[in-house]
């Protein structure tokens, strides 16, 4: 069995003093993915940088305190990618991936486009670029997983309030159709989905720290394990763990029957 486990952060320095070091130790994970670490490698902890019994990758952004992602593997990989554009958003730390086998696993953090007109212009750059990644990746012939952040709820039942939020970022008209390329043009498949079908508030993954979401379980499912359909298919079991806080998202966990070599 190989469980994966993808988690924002909200920052790596925040979701360790709130505990998040000695819950991912119980978990068992073969592989951890980390988005939004706002932190660079000189603020990461020896116990960040080596975490017992895996080996820790990580692609900073270049600007303090912002984005960032990270890859946890107990198995040593054959190879590790930061980025994928070689540009802006190469820059801001948003694509990490490790070889293991026949396997990849990428940590992936979408740009939110909630902030400003401008953040939504970069988000639907990012989009563009992304998509002939995609396309590519497919095209490799592995067994792929991108786990991460995607700033996207893709269906009505992916959120709380979707009436009210059609017009807001993360639930958009064009945002939606993207992901919709993404699984039915490009055949990548969405593993929560595709294992629990009618699944609605259990799968959220993200509440606003505005009113009181968490407390009144007014969330989004913006948190993926999007995969080729080879491991996509041998997904046995997902869930999200909300016993404890250790973010404004929780975490994702995808247990796989296969073996990483």
């Amino acid at each position: 069995m190989l469980r994966i486990i993808s988690l924002n952060l909200n920052g790596i320095r925040s979701a360790w003093s709130k505990n998040v070091q000695p819950w991912l130790a119980t978990q068992q994970a073969d592989v951890v993915c980390l988005q939004e670490l706002k932190a660079q490698l000189p603020d990461l902890t020896p116990a960040m940088l080596a975490p017992e019994g895996m080996q820790a990758f990580y692609h900073c952004a270049e600007k303090k305190g912002y984005s960032g992602v990270g890859v946890w593997t107990r198995t040593p990989p054959q190879g590790v990618v930061e980025g994928f554009d070689g540009g802006e958003f190469d820059a801001e730390g948003r694509y990490l991936r490790v070889d293991l086998g026949r396997l990849s696993v990428i940590s992936l953090y979408l740009p939110s486009g909630s902030s400003s007109p401008e953040r939504q212009e970069a988000k639907f750059r990012f989009l563009d670029v992304f998509l002939p990644k995609m396309q590519a990746l497919r095209a490799e012939g592995r067994e792929i997983v991108i786990c991460g952040d995607w700033n996207i709820a893709h269906q009505e039942i992916d959120l709380k309030n979707w009436k009210s939020n059609r017009k807001n970022s993360g639930f958009l008209p064009e945002e939606r159709a993207w992901l919709t390329r993404v699984f039915d043009e490009l055949g990548w498949v969405d593993v929560y989905r595709s294992l629990y079908p009618a699944a609605g508030e259990e799968a959220y993954t993200w509440w606003s720290n505005r009113g009181q979401a968490w407390a009144k379980n007014v969330g989004w499912r913006i948190d993926y394990q999007i995969a080729t359909p080879g491991i996509a298919a041998a997904a046995r079991q997902a869930s999200v763990y909300k016993s404890e806080r250790f973010s404004d998202h929780a975490p994702l966990i995808v247990d796989y029957d296969w073996h990483a070599n």
